[in-house]
């Protein structure tokens, strides 16, 4: 792959919380523990070793960092503010948080630096 596009976002997705329990064992086949990180620009997030965040979560996680990209602002959906929302996973176990912050590079469709 030869990325060659300077994305407009960089997104930095955070596990915050569970809903059952202190841990997710039982609950979540990735493991997660409160405090990981995953980070990406365009492509899937990934954390400091390199590993993926989980593939359910991430189809939830499109379309709000597509919003983002587009000009919308969390906080129409639900977010607390207008870069930053908390999800949970679709299994009901771990609560993420997203966090959107604009790198200065023009934006795909328009080349605009809005």
């Amino acid at each position: 792959m030869k990325k060659w596009f300077a994305e407009e976002y960089n997104f930095e997705i955070r596990v915050v919380g569970f809903l059952r329990g202190d841990r997710t064992e039982g609950y979540c086949r990735n493991g997660e523990e409160i405090g990981d990180r995953y980070s990406c620009t365009y492509g899937c997030p990934v954390n400091s070793d390199g590993q993926g965040i989980c593939s359910k979560v991430m189809m939830m996680l499109y379309p709000i960092m597509e919003a983002v990209r587009s000009g919308g602002s969390l906080a129409n959906i639900g977010g607390s503010g207008k870069y930053v929302k908390d999800i949970v996973c679709p299994d009901g176990c771990v609560i993420f948080r997203l966090t959107a912050e604009k790198t200065g590079n023009p934006n795909f469709f328009t080349g605009r630096k809005d």
